[in-house]
Protein backbone atom coordinates (compact mmCIF):
# COMPACT_ATOMS: atom_id res chain seq x y z
CA UNK A 1 0.00 0.00 0.00
CA UNK A 2 0.96 3.07 -1.03
CA UNK A 3 2.19 5.91 1.64
CA UNK A 4 -1.35 8.26 0.31
CA UNK A 5 -3.36 5.06 0.08
CA UNK A 6 -2.27 3.89 3.93
CA UNK A 7 -3.20 7.88 5.01
CA UNK A 8 -6.44 7.58 3.40
CA UNK A 9 -7.18 4.33 5.08
CA UNK A 10 -6.33 6.02 7.93
CA UNK A 11 -8.07 9.07 8.09
CA UNK A 12 -11.52 6.77 7.04
CA UNK A 13 -10.94 4.59 9.69
CA UNK A 14 -9.85 7.13 12.83
CA UNK A 15 -10.84 10.64 12.23
CA UNK A 16 -14.29 12.69 12.41
CA UNK A 17 -14.35 15.82 10.18
CA UNK A 18 -16.12 18.80 10.81
CA UNK A 19 -19.46 19.83 9.26
CA UNK A 20 -18.84 16.84 6.89
CA UNK A 21 -21.73 14.03 6.53
CA UNK A 22 -19.62 11.43 7.41
CA UNK A 23 -21.41 8.53 5.15
CA UNK A 24 -20.15 10.13 1.98
CA UNK A 25 -17.06 10.84 2.88
CA UNK A 26 -15.88 7.13 3.80
CA UNK A 27 -16.79 6.59 0.35
CA UNK A 28 -14.58 8.67 -0.53
CA UNK A 29 -10.79 9.03 -1.59
CA UNK A 30 -9.67 11.67 0.58
CA UNK A 31 -7.55 14.57 0.02
CA UNK A 32 -4.17 14.71 2.03
CA UNK A 33 -2.66 17.56 2.31
CA UNK A 34 1.27 17.58 2.84
CA UNK A 35 2.40 20.96 2.10
CA UNK A 36 1.74 24.43 1.14
CA UNK A 37 3.54 27.18 -0.82
CA UNK A 38 2.15 31.15 -1.98
CA UNK A 39 -1.53 30.31 -2.07
CA UNK A 40 -1.05 26.69 -3.15
CA UNK A 41 -1.59 23.04 -1.30
CA UNK A 42 0.09 20.13 -2.33
CA UNK A 43 -1.27 16.60 -1.74
CA UNK A 44 0.74 13.44 -0.74
CA UNK A 45 1.17 13.01 -4.00
CA UNK A 46 2.59 16.16 -5.59
CA UNK A 47 -0.32 17.68 -6.81
CA UNK A 48 -0.58 21.25 -6.12
CA UNK A 49 -3.99 22.80 -5.43
CA UNK A 50 -5.01 27.11 -5.50
CA UNK A 51 -6.40 27.19 -2.10
CA UNK A 52 -9.67 28.96 -3.13
CA UNK A 53 -11.20 28.99 0.66
CA UNK A 54 -8.29 30.32 2.22
CA UNK A 55 -7.80 27.07 4.25
CA UNK A 56 -11.06 27.99 6.11
CA UNK A 57 -10.79 32.16 5.15
CA UNK A 58 -8.25 32.13 7.60
CA UNK A 59 -5.03 32.43 5.38
CA UNK A 60 -3.78 35.78 4.75
CA UNK A 61 -0.37 36.40 3.71
CA UNK A 62 -0.06 32.23 1.83
CA UNK A 63 1.55 29.49 3.03
CA UNK A 64 4.98 28.97 4.40
CA UNK A 65 5.43 32.65 4.46
CA UNK A 66 8.86 33.58 5.35
CA UNK A 67 8.69 36.05 7.72
CA UNK A 68 6.09 33.81 9.99
CA UNK A 69 8.15 30.79 9.39
CA UNK A 70 10.43 32.85 11.23
CA UNK A 71 8.84 34.11 13.91
CA UNK A 72 7.62 30.78 14.77
CA UNK A 73 10.46 29.39 14.77
CA UNK A 74 12.77 32.15 16.75
CA UNK A 75 9.77 32.02 19.45
CA UNK A 76 9.43 28.27 20.05
CA UNK A 77 13.16 28.69 21.02
CA UNK A 78 12.25 30.84 23.41
CA UNK A 79 9.08 29.69 24.93
CA UNK A 80 6.04 27.22 23.64
CA UNK A 81 3.56 28.22 26.23
CA UNK A 82 3.07 29.93 29.90
CA UNK A 83 0.00 30.55 31.49
CA UNK A 84 -1.64 33.83 31.76
CA UNK A 85 -3.21 33.36 35.05
CA UNK A 86 -0.97 35.28 36.87
CA UNK A 87 1.83 35.70 34.40
CA UNK A 88 2.55 37.80 31.08
CA UNK A 89 4.77 36.99 28.35
CA UNK A 90 6.34 38.65 25.75
CA UNK A 91 4.73 38.26 22.26
CA UNK A 92 1.31 38.57 24.24
CA UNK A 93 1.83 41.78 26.03
CA UNK A 94 3.16 43.34 22.59
CA UNK A 95 0.65 41.80 20.71
CA UNK A 96 -2.34 43.13 22.88
CA UNK A 97 -0.76 46.54 22.62
CA UNK A 98 -0.39 46.14 18.64
CA UNK A 99 -4.24 45.23 18.18
CA UNK A 100 -5.28 48.63 19.84
CA UNK A 101 -3.16 50.35 18.04
CA UNK A 102 -5.06 49.19 14.89
CA UNK A 103 -8.50 48.87 15.93
CA UNK A 104 -11.20 50.94 16.00
CA UNK A 105 -10.35 53.76 19.07
CA UNK A 106 -12.88 52.85 21.68
CA UNK A 107 -11.42 49.44 22.06
CA UNK A 108 -9.10 49.82 24.62
CA UNK A 109 -8.54 45.98 26.11
CA UNK A 110 -7.66 43.10 24.50
CA UNK A 111 -8.57 39.42 26.38
CA UNK A 112 -7.50 36.44 24.69
CA UNK A 113 -9.14 33.23 23.44
CA UNK A 114 -8.37 29.84 20.92
CA UNK A 115 -10.86 30.44 18.27
CA UNK A 116 -13.56 32.59 16.85
CA UNK A 117 -16.87 31.35 19.27
CA UNK A 118 -14.50 30.98 22.28
CA UNK A 119 -14.31 34.68 21.56
CA UNK A 120 -17.85 35.28 20.75
CA UNK A 121 -18.36 33.26 24.39
CA UNK A 122 -16.20 35.63 26.02
CA UNK A 123 -17.90 39.27 24.48
CA UNK A 124 -21.76 37.62 25.21
CA UNK A 125 -20.39 37.12 29.20
CA UNK A 126 -18.51 39.98 29.21
CA UNK A 127 -21.98 42.16 27.99
CA UNK A 128 -24.11 39.84 30.61
CA UNK A 129 -21.79 40.75 33.52
CA UNK A 130 -21.02 44.26 32.80
CA UNK A 131 -24.99 45.15 33.51
CA UNK A 132 -24.89 43.30 36.68
CA UNK A 133 -21.67 44.73 37.87
CA UNK A 134 -23.44 48.29 37.49
CA UNK A 135 -25.94 47.35 39.20
CA UNK A 136 -28.88 47.54 36.63
CA UNK A 137 -31.14 44.33 36.49
CA UNK A 138 -33.26 42.90 33.79
CA UNK A 139 -30.83 43.57 30.63
CA UNK A 140 -29.94 39.55 30.38
CA UNK A 141 -31.31 38.86 26.68
CA UNK A 142 -28.95 39.79 23.27
CA UNK A 143 -30.77 40.75 19.86
CA UNK A 144 -28.95 38.09 17.27
CA UNK A 145 -29.56 38.25 13.39
CA UNK A 146 -31.36 35.58 11.59
CA UNK A 147 -29.23 33.97 9.36
CA UNK A 148 -26.46 34.77 11.42
CA UNK A 149 -23.50 32.53 12.36
CA UNK A 150 -21.12 32.78 15.61
CA UNK A 151 -19.66 29.82 15.88
CA UNK A 152 -20.27 26.12 17.47
CA UNK A 153 -20.54 26.43 21.10
CA UNK A 154 -24.02 26.71 22.70
CA UNK A 155 -23.48 30.19 23.84
CA UNK A 156 -22.73 31.48 19.84
CA UNK A 157 -25.32 28.51 18.86
CA UNK A 158 -27.65 30.46 21.05
CA UNK A 159 -26.93 34.10 19.01
CA UNK A 160 -26.71 32.14 15.82
CA UNK A 161 -29.45 31.97 12.87
CA UNK A 162 -28.66 28.58 11.00
CA UNK A 163 -31.78 26.33 11.00
CA UNK A 164 -29.56 23.88 9.27
CA UNK A 165 -26.60 23.97 11.61
CA UNK A 166 -28.28 24.57 15.10
CA UNK A 167 -32.06 23.55 14.76
CA UNK A 168 -31.31 20.02 17.03
CA UNK A 169 -29.92 21.96 19.35
CA UNK A 170 -32.41 24.39 20.47
CA UNK A 171 -32.94 22.72 23.99
CA UNK A 172 -29.54 23.96 24.99
CA UNK A 173 -29.74 27.52 23.99
CA UNK A 174 -30.86 30.33 25.90
CA UNK A 175 -33.60 32.53 24.83
CA UNK A 176 -33.03 35.92 22.20
CA UNK A 177 -34.54 38.76 20.39
CA UNK A 178 -34.45 37.89 16.92
CA UNK A 179 -34.11 40.68 14.23
CA UNK A 180 -34.54 39.62 10.21
CA UNK A 181 -31.26 39.17 8.16
CA UNK A 182 -30.64 42.49 6.76
CA UNK A 183 -30.36 40.98 3.32
CA UNK A 184 -33.45 40.44 1.21
CA UNK A 185 -31.97 38.50 -2.14
CA UNK A 186 -35.00 36.52 -1.26
CA UNK A 187 -38.41 39.14 -0.49
CA UNK A 188 -41.77 38.59 -1.29
CA UNK A 189 -43.37 39.48 -3.66
CA UNK A 190 -44.09 42.88 -4.96
CA UNK A 191 -41.46 44.49 -2.95
CA UNK A 192 -38.03 45.81 -4.46
CA UNK A 193 -34.74 44.29 -2.75
CA UNK A 194 -33.86 47.39 -1.58
CA UNK A 195 -37.30 48.30 -0.17
CA UNK A 196 -37.18 45.16 1.79
CA UNK A 197 -33.70 45.56 2.85
CA UNK A 198 -35.45 48.88 4.55
CA UNK A 199 -38.21 46.92 6.03
CA UNK A 200 -35.70 44.66 7.65
CA UNK A 201 -33.71 47.41 8.88
CA UNK A 202 -36.53 49.42 10.22
CA UNK A 203 -37.52 46.00 11.91
CA UNK A 204 -33.87 45.73 13.66
CA UNK A 205 -34.93 49.20 14.93
CA UNK A 206 -38.33 48.64 16.09
CA UNK A 207 -36.60 45.44 18.13
CA UNK A 208 -34.01 47.38 19.88
CA UNK A 209 -36.22 50.47 20.98
CA UNK A 210 -38.86 47.37 21.96
CA UNK A 211 -36.32 45.53 24.05
CA UNK A 212 -33.74 47.83 25.37
CA UNK A 213 -34.53 47.41 29.02
CA UNK A 214 -34.01 43.82 28.61
CA UNK A 215 -30.96 43.63 26.24
CA UNK A 216 -27.59 43.47 27.12
CA UNK A 217 -26.27 43.97 23.93
CA UNK A 218 -26.91 43.15 20.29
CA UNK A 219 -24.71 41.40 18.35
CA UNK A 220 -23.91 41.23 14.55
CA UNK A 221 -21.63 40.26 11.80
CA UNK A 222 -20.29 43.59 10.06
CA UNK A 223 -21.12 44.12 5.96
CA UNK A 224 -21.47 40.48 5.19
CA UNK A 225 -23.01 36.94 7.03
CA UNK A 226 -20.58 34.70 5.94
CA UNK A 227 -22.23 31.20 7.09
CA UNK A 228 -25.36 32.34 5.82
CA UNK A 229 -23.53 32.55 1.99
CA UNK A 230 -22.15 36.04 1.93
CA UNK A 231 -25.34 37.75 2.57
CA UNK A 232 -24.26 41.64 2.16
CA UNK A 233 -26.07 43.98 4.20
CA UNK A 234 -27.30 47.28 2.58
CA UNK A 235 -25.11 50.30 2.87
CA UNK A 236 -25.49 51.73 6.34
CA UNK A 237 -27.24 49.25 8.47
CA UNK A 238 -24.26 48.73 10.27
CA UNK A 239 -24.03 52.76 11.15
CA UNK A 240 -27.49 52.40 12.04
CA UNK A 241 -27.31 49.42 14.23
CA UNK A 242 -24.66 51.77 16.23
CA UNK A 243 -27.11 54.54 16.09
CA UNK A 244 -29.95 52.03 17.49
CA UNK A 245 -27.94 51.08 20.26
CA UNK A 246 -26.78 54.36 20.88
CA UNK A 247 -30.38 55.55 21.62
CA UNK A 248 -31.35 53.28 24.20
CA UNK A 249 -27.89 52.11 25.70
CA UNK A 250 -26.99 49.02 24.36
CA UNK A 251 -23.87 47.46 23.84
CA UNK A 252 -22.85 46.44 20.45
CA UNK A 253 -20.86 43.50 19.65
CA UNK A 254 -18.96 43.72 16.20
CA UNK A 255 -18.23 39.78 15.21
CA UNK A 256 -15.26 40.58 12.93
CA UNK A 257 -13.75 36.76 13.47
CA UNK A 258 -14.84 35.89 9.26
CA UNK A 259 -14.65 40.09 8.13
CA UNK A 260 -11.54 40.99 10.21
CA UNK A 261 -7.53 41.00 9.00
CA UNK A 262 -7.83 42.92 5.73
CA UNK A 263 -10.93 40.16 4.16
CA UNK A 264 -13.39 43.54 3.29
CA UNK A 265 -10.82 45.44 2.02
CA UNK A 266 -10.21 47.30 4.93
CA UNK A 267 -8.46 46.23 8.36
CA UNK A 268 -11.52 45.44 9.90
CA UNK A 269 -15.03 45.49 8.52
CA UNK A 270 -16.95 47.88 10.98
CA UNK A 271 -14.30 50.94 9.53
CA UNK A 272 -16.12 50.96 6.42
CA UNK A 273 -18.93 52.75 8.35
CA UNK A 274 -16.77 54.15 10.96
CA UNK A 275 -18.48 52.53 13.55
CA UNK A 276 -16.92 52.23 17.13
CA UNK A 277 -18.55 48.32 18.55
CA UNK A 278 -18.01 48.37 22.36
CA UNK A 279 -16.79 44.80 22.13
CA UNK A 280 -15.17 43.11 19.09
CA UNK A 281 -14.33 39.28 18.02
CA UNK A 282 -11.38 38.64 16.29
CA UNK A 283 -9.76 35.33 15.04
CA UNK A 284 -9.05 33.27 11.79
CA UNK A 285 -6.87 36.09 9.93
CA UNK A 286 -5.28 37.44 13.37
CA UNK A 287 -2.54 34.69 12.93
CA UNK A 288 -2.05 35.06 9.33
CA UNK A 289 -3.90 31.63 9.10
CA UNK A 290 -1.11 29.14 11.28
CA UNK A 291 -2.52 29.10 14.56
CA UNK A 292 -5.62 29.07 16.50
CA UNK A 293 -5.73 32.18 18.36
CA UNK A 294 -8.43 34.86 18.97
CA UNK A 295 -9.85 37.87 21.24
CA UNK A 296 -12.11 39.88 22.31
CA UNK A 297 -11.15 43.90 22.12
CA UNK A 298 -13.63 45.91 24.46
CA UNK A 299 -13.65 49.43 25.74
CA UNK A 300 -12.67 51.00 28.93
CA UNK A 301 -15.67 51.28 29.93
CA UNK A 302 -16.34 47.59 30.21
CA UNK A 303 -13.11 46.67 31.62
CA UNK A 304 -13.36 49.63 34.33
CA UNK A 305 -17.14 47.93 35.38
CA UNK A 306 -15.03 44.73 36.48
CA UNK A 307 -12.15 46.09 38.53
CA UNK A 308 -13.62 45.49 41.77
CA UNK A 309 -14.01 41.76 40.91
CA UNK A 310 -12.93 39.51 38.47
CA UNK A 311 -14.13 37.92 35.19
CA UNK A 312 -14.13 34.48 35.70
CA UNK A 313 -13.34 33.02 32.15
CA UNK A 314 -10.24 31.90 30.98
CA UNK A 315 -8.52 29.23 28.59
CA UNK A 316 -5.51 26.99 29.30
CA UNK A 317 -3.37 28.44 26.02
CA UNK A 318 -4.69 31.92 26.59
CA UNK A 319 -2.31 34.18 25.10
CA UNK A 320 -0.17 31.32 23.47
CA UNK A 321 3.34 32.59 23.11
CA UNK A 322 3.79 30.85 19.99
CA UNK A 323 0.28 32.15 18.32
CA UNK A 324 1.03 35.78 19.64
CA UNK A 325 4.77 35.69 17.95
CA UNK A 326 3.00 34.32 14.77
CA UNK A 327 0.51 37.26 15.05
CA UNK A 328 2.70 39.92 15.49
CA UNK A 329 5.15 39.21 12.54
CA UNK A 330 1.95 38.72 10.60
CA UNK A 331 0.59 42.14 11.35
CA UNK A 332 4.46 43.49 10.31
CA UNK A 333 3.81 41.81 7.29
CA UNK A 334 0.69 44.05 6.57
CA UNK A 335 2.76 47.08 6.82
CA UNK A 336 6.01 46.03 5.03
CA UNK A 337 3.87 44.19 1.90
CA UNK A 338 1.61 47.14 2.16
CA UNK A 339 -1.20 44.41 1.98
CA UNK A 340 -4.43 46.43 2.66
CA UNK A 341 -3.11 48.97 -0.26
CA UNK A 342 -2.84 46.33 -2.73
CA UNK A 343 -6.32 44.52 -1.92
CA UNK A 344 -8.11 47.72 -3.92
CA UNK A 345 -7.16 46.36 -8.04
CA UNK A 346 -7.69 42.65 -6.81
CA UNK A 347 -11.18 43.39 -5.77
CA UNK A 348 -12.03 45.34 -8.89
CA UNK A 349 -10.27 42.90 -10.79
CA UNK A 350 -12.70 40.43 -9.17
CA UNK A 351 -15.73 41.98 -9.14
CA UNK A 352 -15.13 42.53 -13.19
CA UNK A 353 -14.66 39.16 -13.36
CA UNK A 354 -17.61 37.69 -11.74
CA UNK A 355 -19.54 40.20 -13.55
CA UNK A 356 -17.90 39.42 -16.74
CA UNK A 357 -17.88 35.29 -16.62
CA UNK A 358 -19.84 34.17 -14.02
CA UNK A 359 -22.62 36.61 -13.60
CA UNK A 360 -24.42 36.21 -16.74
CA UNK A 361 -24.41 31.75 -16.41
CA UNK A 362 -27.86 30.45 -16.33
CA UNK A 363 -27.58 28.94 -12.93
CA UNK A 364 -26.81 31.83 -11.05
CA UNK A 365 -29.44 34.07 -9.13
CA UNK A 366 -26.82 36.52 -7.01
CA UNK A 367 -23.66 37.57 -7.04
CA UNK A 368 -22.18 38.77 -3.59
CA UNK A 369 -18.80 40.66 -2.98
CA UNK A 370 -17.49 42.58 -0.47
CA UNK A 371 -14.00 42.83 -0.73
CA UNK A 372 -12.42 39.20 -1.22
CA UNK A 373 -15.48 37.61 0.39
CA UNK A 374 -17.62 36.28 -2.52
CA UNK A 375 -21.14 34.14 -2.63
CA UNK A 376 -22.04 32.85 -5.97
CA UNK A 377 -26.06 31.91 -5.47
CA UNK A 378 -26.78 28.41 -7.66
CA UNK A 379 -30.67 28.68 -8.43
CA UNK A 380 -33.20 26.63 -10.18
CA UNK A 381 -34.78 29.52 -11.94
CA UNK A 382 -32.99 33.08 -12.31
CA UNK A 383 -36.85 35.23 -12.61
CA UNK A 384 -37.89 33.34 -9.38
CA UNK A 385 -34.90 33.10 -7.33
CA UNK A 386 -36.33 29.56 -6.84
CA UNK A 387 -33.34 27.31 -4.95
CA UNK A 388 -32.40 24.14 -6.13
CA UNK A 389 -33.61 20.30 -5.08
CA UNK A 390 -31.03 20.11 -2.07
CA UNK A 391 -30.69 16.33 -3.20
CA UNK A 392 -29.10 17.76 -6.20
CA UNK A 393 -26.19 18.83 -4.02
CA UNK A 394 -25.02 21.33 -6.59
CA UNK A 395 -22.54 23.20 -5.11
CA UNK A 396 -20.54 19.81 -3.95
CA UNK A 397 -20.79 18.99 -7.32
CA UNK A 398 -19.28 22.40 -8.20
CA UNK A 399 -16.69 21.71 -5.87
CA UNK A 400 -16.07 18.81 -6.79
CA UNK A 401 -15.69 19.35 -10.20
CA UNK A 402 -13.03 22.11 -9.52
CA UNK A 403 -10.65 19.87 -7.44
CA UNK A 404 -10.51 18.36 -10.83
CA UNK A 405 -8.93 21.74 -12.42
CA UNK A 406 -6.54 22.02 -9.42
CA UNK A 407 -9.16 24.57 -7.16
CA UNK A 408 -9.68 23.83 -3.89
CA UNK A 409 -13.32 25.26 -2.69
CA UNK A 410 -15.73 24.52 -0.58
CA UNK A 411 -19.57 25.36 -0.80
CA UNK A 412 -22.73 26.96 1.64
CA UNK A 413 -25.17 24.37 0.44
CA UNK A 414 -26.09 25.94 -3.19
CA UNK A 415 -23.46 29.09 -2.14
CA UNK A 416 -19.68 28.78 -3.85
CA UNK A 417 -17.74 30.52 -1.73
CA UNK A 418 -14.93 32.40 -2.92
CA UNK A 419 -12.27 33.37 0.01
CA UNK A 420 -8.62 33.11 -1.38
CA UNK A 421 -5.92 34.21 0.72
CA UNK A 422 -5.38 37.84 0.40
CA UNK A 423 -1.92 37.51 -0.89
CA UNK A 424 -3.62 35.82 -4.07
CA UNK A 425 -2.08 37.10 -7.39
CA UNK A 426 -4.45 38.84 -9.90
CA UNK A 427 -3.38 35.66 -12.33
CA UNK A 428 -4.36 33.14 -9.64
CA UNK A 429 -7.51 35.42 -9.47
CA UNK A 430 -8.67 34.67 -13.20
CA UNK A 431 -7.71 31.28 -12.47
CA UNK A 432 -9.89 31.35 -10.07
CA UNK A 433 -13.03 32.81 -11.20
CA UNK A 434 -12.30 30.91 -14.84
CA UNK A 435 -12.45 27.76 -12.74
CA UNK A 436 -15.55 28.54 -11.05
CA UNK A 437 -17.38 30.10 -14.02
CA UNK A 438 -16.47 26.26 -16.05
CA UNK A 439 -17.15 24.37 -13.19
CA UNK A 440 -20.76 26.02 -12.74
CA UNK A 441 -21.85 25.43 -16.13
CA UNK A 442 -20.84 21.46 -16.13
CA UNK A 443 -22.56 21.24 -13.03
CA UNK A 444 -26.05 22.79 -13.90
Amino acid sequence: MSSTAALRADDLRYAWHPFTPMARWLESEPLVIAEGEGCELVDTDGNRYLDGVASLWCNVHGHRHPRLDAALAEQAGRLAHATMLGLANVPATRLARRLVEIAPERLTRVFYAGDGASAVEIALKMAFQYWALRGVEGRTRFLRLAEAYHGDTVGAVSVGGIEVFHRIFGPLTFATVLAPSPNAYRRPPGRTRAEAEEERTAEMERLVAAHAGELAAVIVEPLVQAAAGMLTAPDGYLRRVREACDRHGVLLIVDEVATGFGRTGRMFACEAEGVQPDLMTVGKGLTGGYLPLSAVLTSDEVFEAFLGTTFFHGHTFTGNPLAAAVALASLEVFEEEGTIAALGPKIALLERLLAERVAPLAAVGDVRQCGLMVGIELVADRATAAPLPPERRTGDLVCELALGHGVIMRPLGDVVVLMPPLAISEAQLERLVAVTARCIAEAT
